[in-house]
């Protein structure tokens, strides 16, 4: 087994808004109604973003995401080049990335569902890191008042190429999705600044009933974000 996942990023196009804001619900309930699954597919999940495609509490109208796991590379790639929903995302975008990733160090689980890692190491080349988290009720205020420092700093970071925040619910349920020209770069991040503030605060201040925290090699990419052509 060699799990892979895919992450799919779109921006809608402005005439294609509510066919996108219509993604959300309509995945989910395809999933509660037990939808026929791509082969192979053993997790997924229709996510939304901040506005902007950014980490704020307010949703955005155009930015979303999907993210997929599957048990072998070759199931992502059929995945990648016949299935409907991406060739659909493609067709309604203004922009869009898919992302085929090899999972090297992982803790932590998604809706109880852990990503399991291969034996590989990051080698020298661009890796995408995952952080998720179900943020209690009760410690959503102090989160979010870490959000603004985190996010100036991930924009600034040297080595990110790009960052989206994505979430299956406003406030409670987020994750961060960023692409770095490699392993040094993202660990500079992480081990300063508001970033390490933030973890440290979460940790100490028990702000997650659960969380995800995981690393991928960049099989392949392909598609155009903020000007950037992939693949």
């Amino acid at each position: 087994m060699q799990p892979t996942a895919v992450a799919l990023l779109v921006r809608w196009r402005p005439d294609a808004l509510l066919w996108g804001s219509l993604r959300l619900p309509l995945g989910s309930l395809g999933q509660w109604l037990g939808a026929r699954r791509p082969t192979g597919l053993q997790f997924q999940k229709f996510l939304g973003s901040g506005r902007g495609g950014g980490f704020q509490i307010w949703p955005s109208l155009d930015h979303q995401g999907w993210f997929g796991v599957f048990g072998q590379p070759d199931q992502a790639e059929e995945f990648v080049q016949t299935s409907a929903l991406v060739r659909s995302y493609r067709q309604h975008s203004a922009e869009h990335l898919v992302l085929q990733l090899q999972a090297y160090a992982s803790r932590g689980r998604w809706s109880n569902q852990a990503i399991e890692p291969s034996s590989e190491g990051p080698g020298a080349g661009p890796i995408v890191s995952l952080t998720r988290a179900s943020i209690r009720v009760s410690r959503a205020r102090a989160f979010w008042a870490q959000s603004p420092d985190a996010e100036r700093d991930l924009a600034l970071a040297p080595g990110c190429e790009l960052a989206i925040g994505l979430g299956e619910m406003p406030l409670l349920r987020q994750a961060t999705l960023s692409l770095w020209r490699d392993e040094a770069s993202l660990m500079g991040y992480a081990r300063s600044g508001a970033h390490l503030r933030a973890i440290e605060a979460a940790y100490r201040q028990g702000f997650f009933t659960e969380s995800l925290f995981t690393r991928f090699v960049v099989r392949s990419a392909s598609g155009h974000w903020r000007g950037r052509v992939y693949g």
